[in-house]
């Protein structure tokens, strides 16, 4: 087949290429159609016919390109070159209110006067996030959220989203994020055929779009008719917007679809008027809609307030009002939880729920029992709280039969017989009341409290699930967190469900789990009351709780934590009085702290984050502006130690900028660092203030 492509058939398929990229934002971004469906189907059949008479005419971004992979084996994982965050929910008017109150406390104290706050409001979309990256224009890598460090690479799958543009209407280089979703219609449509062949019915739009996104097979992502809104432009090679609502603008103008329903609400009144709005007219459209996400409008404010260990503190997730159904409860089960907690569940008449089945909602603890006067036998109006958590928040007593028994909470834990200890909680009788199995060695305890060490926000343990925690119990080979490490392949490959290479993988992700993140492994001693969030500031604060002391490994822990008092540990910005507690308690328990020295012993290490030794740090509070190429680092990972070192990163320059680091070919940031007096410093300098 001959390679010499003649001009008139060059200048064609150049043509077509842009005429059908044309038509494609047109139909599937603005929702406009020039032209039919027949005579667009005719022009993408000459261009694939020109492109097999001349393969080298086929370019990445053809469109004919958009479903051209085969199946893969596995999905590669991928750093993400920017860190993925989620948001904080609000769920109520007086939370959203709060939230505003506690953006404008951090900026007076950040600016030290007040400032006038704008707020644009999105659409919040029930999907499945991705992140695109652009070089030059043109999509090279599709990856999904993951850990918010690493993802997978979907770029087969996503490519096939005709709303997703192969080559971006300026050439440069850009990190994008946005929502993959399934419409209504297509949702609907799905479902009959699935029911016409005889294969189970999807629950939900949502589930359809994460499962055709890992998918092995772009051909299934390609039959799904998925769509997508882009809403963030996490990086780019050109100065980014000084505003979200520009943002999103700009966003369009590269030929992303972007939701078009954002608003600039000059006030939280405002914000609460566009949620209120959309709670009442979010069924008109072909998508789900599960709340709004309301930023700070202003870039540099947004910069000023920067992030919490998971979530950005200039933004927030205000869902609307849950979904409620009724059903039967056809029981009242105690569990156990892994701080020895004794937990009431109802279990229900299976019901759908917000597009999922549920057949269970926890009722917290006796206290809420007493308050519902909850039954057996008793119908009962459900929700889920947030749209995740299932909880009963009445009881239609008009319904019942005198059929229906009581609850009392049980006297002896159900899992090990041991003795139930209440406690009350605010120090009064039945204001709240907790019950816990005073037996340490509880199992039903014990293996809670393994299974989440070895979860995926703690050790991360890939292929230990609680069943795997179970069987290993009952075989005597674990009987605490610390004996997983001395586990070899010998003990799993002779146990049922268990090989050779089964057990030689699940000993390789033991291995693999021993060094972690001071926070992850905070996290996962499963301390009461400490959550991800805690443990995160605890990471952030070492220095300052032990008073300077250094905390390197595992067994400086055990050593140092002992002596922190409460006043110390409640002396960091969000951790309170009852945490501090039970911090003290935990640290300052024998059996504790020689489980740390052991997890030592047996080779975990806990990865400490550098600001932890920088508390006199050069940088501590200063601004820096990135410009230009640097030789050593990514800019990325330079922005990542000034914050380490306690300083902050802006993307533009100001009065407010304390230095402008300036690499090879700077651009118009180092023009207006000389125009204002910013201090400049060459990457020689920048490396050497990082050394001190």
């Amino acid at each position: 087949m001959s390679q010499n492509i003649p001009k008139p058939d060059r200048e064609r398929a150049k043509k077509l290429r842009k005429v059908i990229r044309r038509h494609r934002y047109l139909y599937h971004v603005l929702d406009r159609q020039e032209i039919s469906d027949e005579a667009l189907d005719s022009l993408k059949h000459e261009l694939s016919e020109l492109e097999r008479r001349f393969p080298k005419l086929i370019t990445s971004d053809s469109p004919t390109q958009r479903v051209g992979g085969k199946p893969l084996d596995k999905f590669s994982k991928v750093r993400h070159t920017v860190r993925q965050w989620s948001f904080n929910d609000a769920f109520s008017e007086e939370e959203i209110r709060e939230f505003d109150k506690r953006v404008r406390r951090m900026l007076l104290k950040e600016l030290g006067r007040p400032s006038k706050i704008e707020y644009t409001c999105e659409l919040k979309i029930d999907g499945f996030k991705t992140i695109l990256t652009y070089k030059s224009g043109v999509l090279r890598v599709a990856t999904t959220r993951g850990d918010g460090v690493i993802g997978e690479d979907v770029t087969q799958n996503v490519r096939t989203i005709e709303s997703i543009p192969l080559r971006l209407e300026r050439d440069i280089d850009v990190v994008v994020e946005g929502e993959i979703w399934m419409g209504k219609k297509a949702f609907a449509q799905l479902n009959k055929k699935r029911k016409k062949e005889g294969e189970p019915q999807f629950a939900n739009p949502r589930n359809v779009a994460a499962g055709s996104i890992r998918q092995l097979d772009p051909k299934v992502a390609a039959s799904r008719k998925l769509d997508s809104f882009i809403y963030d432009l996490a990086s780019a090679s050109v100065t980014l917007p000084q505003t979200q609502f520009k943002e999103l603008k700009l966003l369009q103008e590269l030929g992303f679809k972007v939701n078009p329903h954002f608003h600039l609400c000059k006030n939280i009144k405002e914000v609460i008027s566009f949620w209120k709005s959309w709670a009442r007219k979010r069924e008109r459209q072909d998508y789900w809609i599960d709340g709004i996400v309301v930023k700070l409008n202003e870039r540099t404010m947004q910069e000023k307030l920067g992030y919490t260990g998971k979530a950005p503190r200039y933004a927030i997730a205000l869902k609307f009002p849950a979904e409620e159904v009724t059903t039967v409860v056809e029981d009242i089960v105690v569990q156990v939880g892994r701080t020895g907690a004794l937990t009431p569940v109802a279990h229900l008449r299976p019901v759908t729920v917000a597009g999922s089945t549920v057949s269970r909602a926890t009722l917290h603890n006796e206290s809420e029992v007493h308050r519902l006067d909850v039954r057996t036998g008793d119908t009962v109006i459900i929700r889920k709280a947030g749209d995740i958590i299932p909880e009963v928040v009445e009881v239609l007593k008009d319904l019942r039969t005198g059929k229906e028994k009581k609850f009392t909470m049980p006297t002896a834990c159900p899992a090990c017989g041991g003795k139930v200890k209440k406690e009350v909680i605010g120090g009064k009788e039945g204001e709240s009341a907790a019950h816990y199995c005073t037996n340490k060695n509880c199992f039903a305890q014990e293996l809670e409290h393994i299974a989440h060490f070895v979860s995926k926000k703690a050790m991360n343990i890939d292929g230990m699930g609680e069943k795997v925690v179970a069987q290993l119990m009952n075989e005597g080979l674990i009987r605490d967190v610390a004996d997983i490490y001395e586990l070899k392949t010998g003990d799993l490959a002779a146990l049922e469900r268990f090989g050779e290479r089964s057990a030689e993988n699940l000993v390789e992700a033991i291995e693999k789990s021993k060094s972690v993140p001071l926070a992850k492994f905070l996290f996962g001693l499963g301390i009461r009351h400490v959550g991800i969030e805690t443990a995160h500031l605890i990471a952030g604060n070492v220095a300052h709780i032990t008073g300077g002391k250094e905390v390197r490994n595992v067994n400086d822990m055990a050593r140092q934590f002992p002596k922190v008092s409460a006043q110390d540990w409640a002396s960091v910005d969000g951790i309170g009085t009852t945490v501090a507690e039970s911090l003290v308690e935990w640290f300052n328990n024998k059996n504790n702290t020689k489980l740390l020295k052991r997890l030592h012993s047996l080779g975990v290490t806990i990865v400490i984050p550098l600001k932890l030794h920088a508390t006199r740090s050069k940088l501590q509070g200063k601004t820096f502006v990135l410009t230009g190429s640097l030789s050593s680092l990514s800019r990325d990972e330079a922005g990542e130690k000034i914050r380490a070192f306690g300083g902050k990163v802006s993307s533009s320059v100001s009065s407010q900028t304390d230095f402008v680091v300036a690499g090879g070919k700077p651009g118009s940031k180092y023009a207006q660092a000389k125009k204002l007096g910013v201090r400049i410093v060459n990457e020689q300098k920048f490396l050497k203030m990082l050394e001190e």
